[in-house]
């Protein structure tokens, strides 16, 4: 297996990363020994980066940094786990099981939607984390690669409306999320108390290989016209193609990827590319060919270059397609038609064509959770201790109660509006709207985003009302740093933390998420973006065209020119 496309990278120097997965014994390190440090609430040194690939990060309540330190107390160290969860699709007594752990065992008794169909404990203690892997597994839970350098949970379009369609789809998101695994036993050892090898040295990773990806890796499977999985976030896209309302196949896409770093212009968000069309009967072959090119082609010298996009600029998209086709065995055949009209979740009820109701719940930010008016997450509870279907985790960070047979859809929504999770009152705007965790829990946060988006998008919603735009909505995502996780690089309106009250500003995205927003003012106040913002939007109202959308309006007017050519454009 080569390391690199080229041969003289081979000279180069590999990053650390690399050295301690190689040393880690597949995955092991001494994570064992760790749990047992009572010295420490934490993880030291390779064991810090290595429980990343058993699905959890470590972490501190920024909030009580200081006052901790004032002690001569450490910080508040525990850990945040993400749940592997392909296709968002989780049963009504596994949902009792995740709350109950969150009510007694986490710091914080919330659970937290993802945008990537999940969920996130945050705040459990050392003592608490082999208990809480085992309760997962009770549940017929895990969280295999969820972080790492792996393929993550792999996303899939809700669709509740086509019910065959999504349920076809659904089963080869599942398919992928196993092919894909890593073959190690380290979790079973570590967590489950699985039955420990006499020497690893006999462990094979087919896919992955012995030191594992460059750099994380993100999946998806869309069922068009809904881009609700924002497709170009993602390292490697299935685009469902369907006949008489059967899957035939998928497009595939490569080399999307949001994240980037302040000042480092060699780092730029990026959509996916076109390889080409392939039948089902070569999914699996497909995903595990673009993996392993990216795993033997990605820069393992350079983690700001590992990803997908940067291999694909560096060594062109016609050079990956032909070693895709090579290792994959068969050729793709030209890209089938397909369109993409929507991106955000339909809040409330639809049926299903199998006759079925799905009721889609907003959850602002994904954070469920009992505030004195809103008993949100005592709510879901209520509803999944008699619900006979299934509840889906949407990539916008809200909550389906899906396949509701006719019978039981008004117990529901009567449990569902006494709890507060039907709210007539809730703008389109702010359905429209999501922000990432950031502060107090996530270390790499630079500002505020899941905290402060609630009362922004009262403004952004007075700001509307003024104009007469109040049934309307501009797709706006705020993001603690420009890492991502907020997907501000596919919004209309973009905020990326840039420091404590501080953003940049970035504008001209698409209603359907598949053009780049580019930077219009950089490290701005709150109060100056809301001053930009305000004759835009007036503009806005009296000059748009057919209904046009709020990021086609600042490029058809050229407030912004649109990046069609990242990298060579998103900084031009």
């Amino acid at each position: 297996m080569s390391q690199s496309f080229s041969s003289s990278e081979s000279t180069l120097p590999l990053s650390d990363n690399e050295r301690l997965k190689k040393q880690s014994r597949h995955l092991r390190g001494t994570i064992v020994e760790d749990l047992n440090n009572e010295l420490t609430g934490g993880f030291t040194g390779d064991n810090f980066q290595l429980i990343r690939f058993h699905g959890m990060y470590e972490q501190d309540d920024r909030d009580l940094r200081v006052e901790r330190l004032e002690q001569k107390l450490e910080p508040l160290k525990n850990v945040m786990l993400r749940c592997r969860l392909p296709g968002g699709i989780i049963t009504p007594k596994q949902w009792l099981g995740i709350d109950r752990f969150a009510s007694e065992h986490t710091l914080y008794g919330s659970i937290r939607l993802t945008n990537r169909q999940t969920f996130q404990f945050h705040g459990v203690l050392k003592d608490d984390i082999k208990p809480m892997h085992q309760w997962l597994h009770h549940l017929g839970l895990d969280s295999i690669a969820t972080a790492g350098d792996v393929n993550r949970n792999v996303l899939c379009t809700s669709n509740p409306v086509e019910s065959e369609l999504h349920q076809q789809a659904y089963e080869w998101a599942k398919k992928i999320s196993e092919h894909l695994l890593p073959k190690t036993r380290a979790y079973a050892e570590i967590w489950l108390d699985g039955e420990k090898l006499h020497s690893t040295e006999d462990e094979v990773e087919p896919i992955l290989g012995d030191t594992y990806l460059p750099r994380k890796f993100k999946t998806c499977v869309v069922i068009p016209p809904q881009n609700d999985v924002d497709l170009h976030a993602n390292d490697l896209a299935f685009v469902a193609i369907a006949e008489n309302g059967q899957l035939v196949g998928f497009n595939v896409l490569v080399g999307g990827g949001l994240s980037m770093e302040h000042g480092n212009t060699a780092t730029y968000p990026n959509t996916a590319k076109e390889l080409g069309f392939i039948p089902l009967s070569h999914t699996l072959e497909a995903a595990a060919a673009v993996v392993t090119t990216q795993r033997d082609w990605g820069n393992r010298h350079d983690r700001k270059a590992a990803k997908t996009r940067y291999t694909l600029e560096r060594v062109g998209l016609d050079t990956f397609k032909a070693e895709v086709e090579r290792r994959m065995g068969i050729a793709f055949a030209p890209i089938r038609p397909y369109q993409f009209t929507e991106r955000g979740d339909k809040i409330g009820w639809l049926q299903g064509s199998d006759g079925l109701w799905h009721l889609t719940l907003f959850i602002e930010n994904g954070r469920l959770l009992d505030y004195p008016d809103r008993p949100l997450k005592t709510g879901v509870a209520a509803i999944a201790s008699m619900h006979q279907g299934d509840f889906r985790l949407t990539a916008n960070q809200n909550l389906i109660v899906a396949n509701v047979a006719p019978e039981n859809k008004a117990t529901i929504e009567a449990i569902a509006r006494a709890h507060g999770l039907m709210d007539d009152r809730i703008s389109p705007q702010r359905q429209q709207s999501m922000a990432c965790v950031s502060f107090p829990t996530c270390p790499l946060a630079m500002a505020e985003a899941e905290r402060l988006l609630p009362a922004f998008i009262d403004d952004i919603d007075a700001l509307l009302a003024k104009n007469g735009l109040a049934k309307e909505s501009i797709v706006l995502r705020i993001t603690g740093c420009p890492n991502g996780c907020g997907r501000a690089m596919l919004a209309e309106v973009g905020l990326v933390g840039k420091a404590i009250g501080r953003y940049n500003l970035h504008l001209g995205g698409n209603r359907i998420g598949t053009r780049i927003p580019r930077l219009y003012k950089e490290n701005i106040t709150t109060a100056e973006i809301l001053t930009i913002l305000a004759p835009l939007i007036e503009r806005w109202a009296h000059e748009r065209q057919d209904q046009e959308c709020f990021g086609d309006f600042v490029v058809r007017t050229g407030v912004v020119t649109p990046v069609q050519d990242a990298p060579r454009d998103f900084y031009a």
